[in-house]
């Protein structure tokens, strides 16, 4: 259950990951840690219902960041870790999930329909489909929200916490309108070419079959 095509697009994502390039993976852990500490503590019944399925392994690809993440999801201690794309730990994983990271953060919180996300090419599946499956399911009825759980463990700092979440959340969306605009200031002129190319390409094929087609019926003069 794959598709071809998950392909980076300009965005502050992609924009805001290329720091990373440069950086270890492991400064990323204690924001992890905490992640993962504040989905046990808010959402237990989601590691419960992956429990009969094993301890299945995760590799978590955005395509639009130079780090992939590994998803352990046993009973005792679930971890999250960044790894870089190439690491060999990654073949360990029994199943891979692809797709751009703002897709991938919803598709955690339950804002999409993860088959949505599949038949728009958004996403992309490998391996295990069943241990995927549960753990989609064990999503859904979760009412997930990474920022408002941490904001709750947050006491007196939660406060200045929301208010800088909100203001970089306007930031972004700002920004993703603004690359928006320059992606299609970009590309619209060679989509025009394109699209000229194929109406040149379309009425050279007309004439032509209007060509053969007369030619077809020409009578055929007699010896």
């Amino acid at each position: 259950m794959t598709h071809a095509g998950t392909k980076p697009q300009l965005s502050p994502v992609l924009l805001a990951g290329l720091p990373l390039r440069a950086l270890p993976p492991v400064i990323l852990q204690p924001a992890l840690d905490l992640i993962m500490a504040t989905l046990r503590r808010r959402h237990p019944e989601v590691f419960a219902r992956l429990q009969g399925i094993g301890n299945p392994v995760y590799e978590i690809d955005p395509v639009d960041l130079p780090i992939n993440f590994i998803l352990r999801m046993t009973a005792r201690a679930p971890r999250l870790r960044a790894l870089r794309k190439d690491d060999a730990e990654l073949s360990n994983a029994g199943a891979v999930i692809r797709g751009p990271f703002a897709a991938l953060i919803e598709l955690l919180e339950g804002r999409t329909d993860g088959d949505a996300l599949f038949f728009a090419r958004r996403l992309t599946i490998e391996g295990d489909t069943e241990a995927v499956v549960a753990l989609r399911n064990a999503l859904d009825d979760a009412e997930i929200n990474i920022r408002r759980d941490i904001l709750k463990r947050a006491g007196p700092l939660a406060p200045p916490l929301r208010l800088a979440s909100g203001l970089a959340s306007r930031v972004f969306d700002r920004a993703a309108k603004d690359l928006e605009t320059v992606r299609d200031a970009i590309l619209e002129p060679a989509k025009q070419r394109l699209d000229g190319q194929a109406k040149a390409n379309q009425e050279l094929q007309k004439r032509l079959d209007n060509l053969q087609a007369g030619q077809r019926r020409r009578p055929r003069r007699m010896p």
